[in-house]
């Protein structure tokens, strides 16, 4: 890319604070937030509004361990935006979640939501808990009790909750039991991403990982590339980084390296998706994996290659390692992979992001179209859901193109840009109640 039709570089404050919170996800989202409207001039009233959560709730989850001991988690449940419909958002169970995290990421779903023109809002939910030291019985008295906790505000037309990390369809399930249990009817359309057989949809399993590929096709084009002889890079290896490989191969890239907690393998001439995803469910973790060369997981990062999906973990990629990264095209499969002091330095050398907001909205898309479906009593098969997600996410990526485009920006300030005036439209019209 020359040096003239470079994106111009995002604005970062330079002072002190902002390096030191470089690994906070609220503030690296809030200051893309900043950015984004400022250069949409926004209201300063609909400013505070927009940049302050609706609600906040810290609740404490105790339970009966199989041992016969109590223990007490902490959950966490934000609202943060709720003017264009329910708040959507997932549930994670991890011990590194905190409030911060879960009110950063119920933004991102806020905008998320907007990016894609859904009527949802955002919302997240986490529990601060170990998932692989828990039996299969504790996990769901912590669902069980998590939902019961905060169950004021969930609801259809309220707050529907979804998978995130370490969470799946069977806690879906217990949610679902939960909340019906307390209402004295089956309300399917509480969650998504239950298993199909209770109201669960198809194709919801590999939204995202699809919606990852069809974005990164969307790129190739903008840019010109050819996708035979593109070599891709796939930091994590779970259910979105898995499918989005797998996917991304059948296209006819090249996927020349994927890794998971264990470490990464890497393969110049290219990985056999299958061969690997199949390893990886006989013996879990890709560090047995014979048939490619092993690297680190940091190496994979900055690896060559023309497309780089990180897909595990939020601030991956920081003002440390972005000056080493080779790839082309990022597709942020993961939330807050990139920071924003990285991201400056990205936008210098060239790299075209395709911003998570956007990237990764093929799963609360397919959510959207899950919770649609239970509401009406009437399924899709999936060749309808996949067709209905392409034309969303094809029709998003070219949205926040055409306005980062009109406003010189980079793609994740374009995205910024589209999502804000979105939900600031809607603010405009509903007034203030007072």
């Amino acid at each position: 890319m020359s040096t003239a039709s470079r994106p111009t570089p995002l604005l970062i404050r330079p002072d002190k604070e902002t390096f030191l919170n470089e690994a906070n996800p609220f503030e690296a989202m809030m200051s893309r937030f900043d950015y984004a409207a400022q250069r949409l001039s926004l209201d300063p009233g609909l400013y505070k509004v927009l940049r302050s959560p609706e609600k906040q709730i810290i609740v404490s989850v105790p339970i009966l361990r199989d041992t016969g001991d109590v223990e007490v988690y902490t959950g966490f449940r934000v609202l943060y935006n709720t003017s264009r419909g329910p708040a959507k958002g997932g549930i994670r169970f991890d011990m590194n979640v905190t409030l911060d995290e879960v009110k950063a990421l119920a933004a991102w779903m806020t905008w998320k939501c907007a990016v894609v023109n859904i009527p949802f809002g955002g919302s997240k939910g986490g529990v601060i808990c170990d998932p692989p030291t828990l039996s299969n019985a504790e996990l769901e008295r912590i669902t069980r009790r998590y939902t019961s906790a905060i169950i004021e505000t969930l609801g259809p037309d309220s707050d529907v909750p979804a998978p995130d990390m370490n969470t799946n369809e069977r806690m879906m399930a217990w949610i679902m039991d939960t909340y019906s249990m307390h209402k004295r009817h089956t309300v399917t359309s509480v969650v998504t991403g239950k298993p199909v057989e209770m109201g669960g949809s198809l194709g919801r399993r590999e939204a995202t990982g699809r919606g990852c590929m069809i974005v990164t096709r969307e790129a190739l084009k903008k840019l010109r590339m050819p996708i035979a002889g593109t070599r891709v890079a796939v930091q994590g290896f779970g259910n979105v980084g898995s499918i989005a490989a797998e996917l991304m191969e059948a296209l006819g890239l090249t996927v020349v390296a994927v890794s998971d907690k264990s470490g990464a393998i890497y393969n110049p001439k290219g990985l056999r998706i299958k061969e690997v995803q199949q390893h990886v469910k006989e013996h879990r973790f890709l560090s047995e994996y014979r048939e490619a060369e092993s690297i680190g997981n940091d190496e994979l990062l900055t690896i060559d290659c023309d497309v780089l999906v990180p897909a595990a973990l939020e601030n991956v990629i920081t003002s440390k390692n972005a000056r080493d990264v080779k790839a082309r095209i990022i597709c942020e499969g993961a939330n807050g992979p990139t920071t924003a002091n990285a991201d400056r330095i990205l936008e210098e050398n060239g790299i075209f992001v395709i911003p998570d907001i956007l990237a990764n909205a093929g799963g609360v898309t397919v959510s959207y179209f899950e919770w649609v479906q239970d509401r009406g009593g009437y399924f899709w098969d999936e060749e309808t859901v996949n067709q209905r997600l392409e034309r969303i996410m094809v029709q998003s990526f070219d949205e926040v193109a055409a306005m980062a485009g009109k406003h010189a920006s980079s793609m994740r300030i374009g995205a910024y840009m589209q999502a804000i005036e979105r939900v600031a439209a809607v603010h405009r019209l509903r007034g203030m109640y007072a």
